[in-house]
């Protein structure tokens, strides 16, 4: 399975102040503004920085690993459902574009396993 990217999630508090945090300060670019904050560098687009707003998502992913491919989300999803790992948000093709699932990892870490749709 190839891994394009681990994209970490912030708490979203303030989604304004938490923009204008990280566009003024790192020099980071808005790449999505619903339902999510997605914000990414302009120089290399795979860094980017998730900002959900509170309570959007229960449970709330603590980061994501996009696999590049709807049919490596199913793989997944299969192999994790086969070694019977706790699966806390079914499999699901999103309006916004992205096939994905919640797992919990061992220590209860929950990651979102997704991938963009053709």
């Amino acid at each position: 399975m190839e891994i394009n990217r681990i994209i970490p999630y912030a708490a979203g508090d303030n989604i304004a102040a938490s923009r204008d945090f990280y566009v003024d300060v790192f020099g980071l670019q808005v790449g999505m503004q619903d339902p999510v904050l997605a914000l990414r560098s302009p120089t290399n687009p795979a860094a980017q920085l998730i900002i959900p707003p509170r309570g959007m998502e229960n449970p709330q992913p603590h980061f994501g690993i996009d696999v590049g491919d709807p049919a490596a989300v199913d793989a997944a999803h299969t192999e994790l459902t086969r070694r019977r790992s706790r699966l806390v948000y079914p499999l699901t093709n999103e309006p916004w574009g992205v096939r994905r699932f919640f797992v919990e990892d061992p220590s209860g870490t929950v990651v979102n396993v997704l991938a963009h749709l053709p």
